[in-house]
């Protein structure tokens, strides 16, 4: 198998989302008393769901981040893969969510469109949809701050987050939520940050897929990178070696039961013909004589 085919079919197995829903709230962290967070918010019965929905308990906080600057009551995510891109239906399916999420409720304008907003994150730069806002739909796209782009036209308040456009100064996780880190400064400054929150699920969430994604990187010179995927990976590795220890064991047991008891028939069979021969004489030496016993198992070819 090619090595590009083999880091294709590795990428698909990747669990992004899990890390993006971990790295988001790494981001948020120092606000998170003022915030909700759902992973996968299913909008019905049908297996329709926001990627990650953020809801302010508090409606007067103010969120400083700058991912959440934007916030307001209600707040719907669109989260694509280094693998995947924004694209145009992208955001007519958040839009679609965002619409349907303020109607599916018990009381008429519970939640109020002023309160809903939209994010769409991924990786890349979606050129063809920002084409798409300006040329079509009219709207204004302007840069906040890298890679924040504030979409303006619509009762919506909607932002554009670029992962790889943003400041690893600012947005650490996020921007380090990539397969393709190339900056050892950034990936060490990760390495650190984890080792001071490497009890934290989040942390470990995000480290793990960003370790698994980026193998070779850390696998370089940088003896404290390579230490580092060596504690991220080290119990699961375990883990796997307990599983396949425990296995082995279990095909051995299960191998000796299985001789056990085709030994058992053997000798049970024995003992049946000896009874219809008349040689029960026989039995009692083949029973307390075991050599005796294979000499008659071989004569009657019982094994």
């Amino acid at each position: 198998m090619s090595k590009t085919k083999e880091k294709t079919q590795k990428e698909e197995y990747l669990q992004w989302h899990p890390a993006f829903y971990a790295t988001a709230q790494i981001e948020l962290q120092e606000e998170a008393k003022y915030l909700i967070f759902e992973d996968e918010h299913q909008l019905s019965t049908k297996p329709m769901s926001i990627d990650v929905l953020v809801i302010k308990n508090e409606q007067k906080h103010k969120v400083q981040k700058n991912i959440g600057r934007i916030f307001q009551k209600y707040n719907l995510v669109e989260y694509k893969s280094p693998t995947d891109y924004i694209s145009i239906d992208t955001f007519y399916k958040i839009y679609g969510y965002a619409c349907f999420y303020k109607s599916d409720t018990g009381t008429t304008d519970e939640i109020p469109i002023s309160e809903v907003t939209i994010t769409l994150f991924g990786l890349g730069y979606p050129r063809k949809l920002i084409k798409h806002l300006r040329e079509v739909r009219g709207y204004q796209v302007e840069k906040q701050e890298d890679g924040i782009y504030y979409v303006r036209g619509d009762f919506i308040p909607i932002q554009i987050v670029v992962g790889s456009q943003l400041s690893p100064k600012e947005n650490l996780w996020l921007r380090g939520l990539t397969n393709k880190l190339e900056s050892q400064e950034m990936l060490e400054d990760l390495v650190k940050d984890y080792r001071k929150h490497s009890e934290n699920t989040w942390y470990q969430s995000a480290m793990n897929i960003i370790a698994r994604a980026n193998e070779e990187k850390f696998m370089e010179d940088d003896s404290m990178v390579c230490d580092a995927l060596m504690e991220i990976m080290g119990d699961k590795l375990e883990q796997r070696i307990e599983e396949k220890v425990q296995t082995e064991v279990e095909k051995r047991v299960q191998a000796e039961v299985e001789k056990r008891v085709q030994e058992i028939e053997g000798i049970n069979a024995l003992y049946a013909t000896l009874i219809q021969l008349g040689r029960q004489e026989e039995i009692m030496k083949a029973t307390t004589d075991e050599n005796y016993r294979k000499k008659l198992l071989e004569e009657f070819n019982i094994g």
